[in-house]
């Protein structure tokens, strides 16, 4: 193994922490989140500010060495990590710093969902974000960010207002509308293909208890579920965000013992408002459904919903995901869904679609990179197990199951919902219109493509 320069130079003026194999942390720190995958780095520099991201990345550069960032570490894929290289570590960077006057948040890269919400939360404000607590927010952010409250105010990237970056040569920008104008265009939707951010700054909206959960069909009926929310959704408020799952309830509390691993057709639905407003915008879409196996919905604290489901997704599962965005649900759509989610390999095992509709539709395809803006969902399909010795099946499961799927929908997908043997012509179909500007975009901050463990733009020619 080659010897690496200034080394000691950079150990001595680096403030946060460097872990390197064989010291007694090295295991745990290159731990990813997805137990599918093992990587082992050279190197972690465990950030504490922007001045260590600044050193890292020309100590990479320096020693011409393969870069990897992870942030809050949710990356399915695992494309925090690398095998040989160095991994830029902020999860030590968390400050959140919210401003109840002008409804802004600052936030740093190592945070979650969680460490987000506990501090808004506090004010009565959220920022649009995903729906499980342990999402790092710097990649869900960079890849377009769906979730609870996107019908009403859009993705995470339509309400970013500034971030702080440090590009592949070492220099700290900052980019908004006004500043980099071109480089911002880019990081909304475009991944970590550009930077390395360092902070984020959030319009939040008002976000106090909300009336919201599960509620639970027996997959029996998952067709007429499914016909009667393709057609209730288009109805639907905004202030109002179902989204519907083919899973199986999983054998623990707090579920009911006596429907533990029954296949279920789900809605997980949240109301931006009072329990009275939020039950009658269901009531159309229940009046007109069986009976459920249970129904979970209730006032709750919004930060008690985005971290009600994440006790059953602890770090370490194995997981295989798919994804496509969706325009139309048929019929044919729906049965093919039905048979292979009947067929999921685990309880765990998982399809969602999310609606993206309301306001994402609202913004134009070309006013950030992330440019499917008149999709109706963003499908994913998640094979999801504790034990190592079914990864292949979920694989092959995952698989077919997108495979007899992805006919009915479009051929790109939400990057954060893609793994990384995805080829380079899905990355093209899924920026579209925009994947051009994206090249020459990425040719202009990182023409030598030094940011490249990713869901990778190459650099223009």
């Amino acid at each position: 193994m080659r010897q690496l320069k200034d080394f000691t130079a950079f150990a001595d003026a680096f403030r946060g922490k460097i872990i390197v194999p064989g010291d007694a942390d090295y295991d745990a720190a290159r731990a990813l989140y997805n137990g599918m995958i093992d990587k082992r780095p050279r190197l972690i520099a465990r950030c504490v500010d922007a001045a260590d991201v600044v050193a890292a990345v020309k100590f990479g550069r320096e020693n011409d060495l393969l870069v990897a960032i992870r942030g809050g570490g949710h990356n399915g894929p695992g494309l925090g990590s690398c095998d040989g290289g160095l991994v830029i570590d902020l999860s030590q960077m968390k400050g959140v710093r919210v401003d109840p006057k002008t409804r802004t948040v600052r936030v740093e890269p190592g945070c979650t969902q969680r460490d987000v919400e506990h501090a808004t939360s506090a004010f009565g404000l959220a920022v649009p974000a995903g729906i499980v607590g342990s999402t790092g927010i710097a990649g869900l952010t960079l890849g377009g960010g769906h979730g609870y409250l996107s019908r009403a105010h859009g993705l995470t990237i339509d309400n970013l207002l500034e971030t702080d970056i440090v590009l592949a040569d070492g220099r700290f920008v900052t980019a908004s509308d006004s500043e980099n104008a071109d480089l911002f265009w880019a990081i909304r939707g475009g991944g970590g293909n550009f930077g390395v951010v360092t902070s984020f700054l959030f319009r939040a909206m008002p976000v106090r208890n909300v009336y919201a959960g599960p509620i639970f069909w027996d997959i029996a009926h998952a067709r007429e579920i499914m016909q009667a929310y393709r057609a209730f959704l288009p109805t639907a408020p905004e202030t109002l965000y179902p989204f519907l799952g083919l899973k199986t309830i999983p054998s623990t509390a707090p579920f009911p013992e006596e429907i533990w691993g029954v296949r279920i057709c789900a809605l997980i639905s949240c109301y931006n408002g009072p329990e009275d407003e939020g039950a009658a915008a269901l009531k159309p879409l229940l009046d007109a459904l069986p009976k459920p196996l249970m129904n979970g919905m209730a006032q709750m604290p919004f930060h008690a919903l985005q971290s009600m489901f994440d006790p059953l997704l602890p770090a370490g599962l194995q997981w295989y995901w798919k994804g496509d965005f969706v325009d139309e649900l048929p019929d044919a759509a729906i049965d093919a869904h039905i048979e292979h989610a009947s067929q999921s390999p685990t309880e765990l095992s998982l399809m969602h679609l999310y609606p993206i509709d309301g306001a994402v539709h609202r913004v134009g395809e070309n006013e950030t990179a992330w440019s499917c803006r008149d999709a109706i969902w963003s499908m994913v399909i998640a094979g999801i197990d504790s034990d190592p010795g079914k990864a292949e099946d979920l694989r092959r499961w995952g698989r077919a199951y997108w495979k007899a799927v992805h006919p009915y929908n479009r051929s790109g997908a939400y990057v954060n919902f893609m793994m990384d043997d995805e080829s380079d012509d899905r990355i093209e179909e899924t920026y579209g219109p925009n994947y051009a500007r994206l090249r020459k975009v990425k040719k202009k901050y990182d023409p030598e493509n030094f940011f490249r463990v990713n869901q990778n733009i190459r650099p223009a020619a």
